[in-house]
């Protein structure tokens, strides 16, 4: 039985583990972001698809990018419109995001805010962690913590009955938009429609 308590869940998610919780879209894999070999390891997922860092608010995030003023102004109104929500942006990263998360591409990261309060509560005590969907690469996502329990027995999720009365996750992926240099490339259409 790997299902733990909220406390529990943050406790071993800070000390390096892989867990997984619920979140606006999907259920989310996550590890603090020197641990994201342990997500594309469990995944079987291929180095060339990247890790989402996903954090409880969007200030959290902004160190790990990278652009002059005028591209932070843009990414912060973007953000202001659509976090916490279904959308990952992806921008030019900084020195601080650790390789693992990108890769064959540590140029760039994606990043996002979700709209789900267990979510938020977790990630407001982790801090950023690296993300993704819980499922096997090329696999559809998994939708409850009973599907994930059994996929990946190794990785802790969270009390059912943690997150029992908030609304569930849509099962849509979030929408990701890449930062051109000059405006954004949608690289997955998701719930959120980015104009």
């Amino acid at each position: 039985m790997t299902q733990v308590s909220l406390d529990v869940l943050v406790a071993e998610a800070r000390a390096g583990k892989l867990v997984s919780f619920p979140t606006d879209t999907v259920p989310a894999l996550a590890a603090i972001p020197e641990q994201g070999e342990l997500i594309f390891t469990a995944k079987q997922r291929s180095q060339d698809k990247p890790l989402i860092l996903m954090a409880a608010r969007a200030k959290e995030l902004w160190s790990f990018v990278t652009g002059n003023k005028y591209e932070y102004q843009i990414w912060q109104q973007v953000a202001d419109q659509h976090w916490p929500g279904a959308l990952t942006l992806v921008l030019p990263a900084s020195p601080l995001v650790p390789k693992v998360m990108n890769p064959t591409d540590p140029t760039t990261i994606g990043i996002r805010v979700p709209n789900r309060a267990i979510a938020q509560k977790i990630l407001a005590q982790t801090g950023p962690l690296a993300t993704t969907s819980a499922n096997l690469s090329g696999q559809p996502a998994l939708q409850t913590m009973a599907e994930i329990e059994a996929q990946f027995p190794e990785v802790l999720t969270l009390y059912t009955n943690e997150c029992e009365n908030e609304i569930p996750g849509n099962g849509v992926p979030s929408t990701v938009a890449k930062w051109t240099g000059k405006d954004w490339q949608i690289l997955r259409q998701g719930g959120i429609k980015l104009v």
